[in-house]
């Protein structure tokens, strides 16, 4: 039997958890899936899953097996790949993993223009706050905010957001204007978790970046609860200028602090594929790395 295809069944019942589910995810009959795996069983000379009447469980060994047949699978779809039409002409389904806001506001447009030239080309959003596993989960690019944490990913910086202190000026008109860092301690600061590191505001000094722990009445994983809060008096926010910079316009918020640097907050894309990138990924990459270019700085609904 075919060796691949017998990898490609073992994979969809692993996902599935049963044979039955593997068979129908591939239109296959459940007897012909279960002789794939025996033969892949038979040429290792070990089990893969563990069987019971009510039950299907990887062994030891078929997951391990299991990890290392998807990214055969992704190599050997990468390789076919760099042959074809794909990699000439962005086509068909890209599935892009981005952050709430910037996925909403900066993202979505860049989306919007990049589908007006590739009429071939169809693009699924999902928002959420990590990238997630993007092999498991299908995800062709993730968009990725700050430090880069999984190493087996690939990433290609896009751009740079600066990070700015900022509250309402009903805020400052009654608890003052923080003139230093440290002055920040005394201060009400709402924190964002996805900003590392985490209850801590670096500032640039003579010796390096210096930490200064805050702390304030709200904390979320997300900028806009925190955003909202500060404009209305409840502490100041280190956030990105394309979050606050059309409340910064408007007068809502304002900067403090302005003469002390902080790291700014990098842009990535991360993507599983070590080389072969088809032309939707390193199509839509590129023309986004433009687009960024100029425009994380500037307010979200510019």
């Amino acid at each position: 039997m075919d060796k691949l295809t017998s990898m490609t069944v073992f994979v969809r019942v692993a996902k599935a958890g049963s044979f039955a589910g593997g068979a129908r995810d591939l239109d296959i009959s459940r007897a012909m899936a279960t002789k794939h795996i025996m033969n892949l069983e038979g040429v290792l000379g070990t089990r893969l899953f563990n069987r019971t009447t009510r039950s299907l469980s990887l062994t030891d060994v078929g997951a391990s097996y299991l990890e290392r047949c998807q990214q055969v699978l992704l190599e050997v779809e990468e390789m076919e790949a760099a042959v074809t039409h794909l990699q000439t002409e962005p086509r068909g389904i890209l599935r892009i993993s981005a952050p709430p806001v910037i996925g909403a506001t900066h993202i979505s447009r860049a989306v919007s223009e990049f589908l007006k030239i590739h009429p071939d080309l169809t693009i699924e959003i999902i928002l959420q706050s990590s990238p997630g596993d993007l092999i498991d989960e299908g995800i062709d690019l993730a968009i990725s905010l700050g430090a880069l944490d999984d190493t087996s990913m690939f990433a290609r910086k896009l751009a740079s957001s600066s990070l700015v202190v900022c509250g309402s000026p009903d805020y400052f008109e009654r608890h003052g204007i923080p003139l230093t860092p440290e002055d920040l301690e005394n201060h009400s600061c709402l924190v964002n978790w996805a900003i590392a590191p985490r209850n801590k505001w670096l500032f640039k000094g003579e010796a390096g970046y210096t930490g200064i722990t805050v702390s304030g009445r709200i904390q979320a994983n997300q900028a806009d609860p925190i955003r909202i809060a500060a404009i209305s008096g409840l502490g100041l926010v280190m956030l990105p200028t394309y979050i606050v910079g059309r409340d910064i316009e408007k007068g809502k918020l304002k900067v403090v602090l302005k003469s002390y640097t902080s790291p700014p907050l990098d842009v990535h894309a991360v993507y599983p594929h070590r080389k072969y990138l088809s032309a939707k990924v390193r199509g839509f990459m590129d023309f986004l790395q433009e687009w960024l270019e100029h425009r994380v700085n500037l307010p979200a609904t510019e």
